[in-house]
């Protein structure tokens, strides 16, 4: 127990940042798939929130909250995939829900939060980038 309780090895922080890595990609990707199931729908309430129009927004959306989130859930190209998903946070959180009340910006910042964290540590142990790229000395 005390191993596990006052522990700092890297193999703890990995597994952590490979938890954080696959439950936020998990739970992005229910967003992801609610926009692509109801895509019509979507289409014509969709915001457009950086002059691109609807479809293109909801498109670069999809992309980034289902696509990049498969990507990130497989610890594949994960700093790549990360991008799309800070610009999507950050346009929901500031400019879509900008004016609205803390509450209604906090999931989009608590992502915004999640996926920068992960940008700057890495995907952790249980990842494809980490069995695929040489390791660096």
């Amino acid at each position: 127990m005390k191993k596990i309780l006052f522990s700092s090895k890297p193999f703890f922080s990995g597994i952590a940042l490979s938890l954080l890595r696959i439950g936020s990609a998990l739970m992005m990707l229910t967003h992801g798939w609610a926009k692509i199931a109801n895509f019509t729908t979507n289409l014509e309430r969709f915001p457009d929130p950086i002059g691109l129009g609807p479809a293109v927004s909801l498109q670069l959306a999809i992309f980034a909250e289902f696509f990049c989130a498969i990507l990130l859930l497989l610890g594949f190209m994960s700093r790549i995939a990360l991008i799309p998903l800070i610009i999507t946070m950050v346009v929901a959180a500031f400019v879509v829900h900008g004016a609205d009340p803390f509450p209604q910006q906090e999931k989009s910042l608590l992502f915004l939060l999640i996926f920068v964290i992960q940008f700057l540590a890495g995907p952790g142990t249980l990842s494809l980038d980490k069995q695929l790229l040489p390791r660096r000395r």
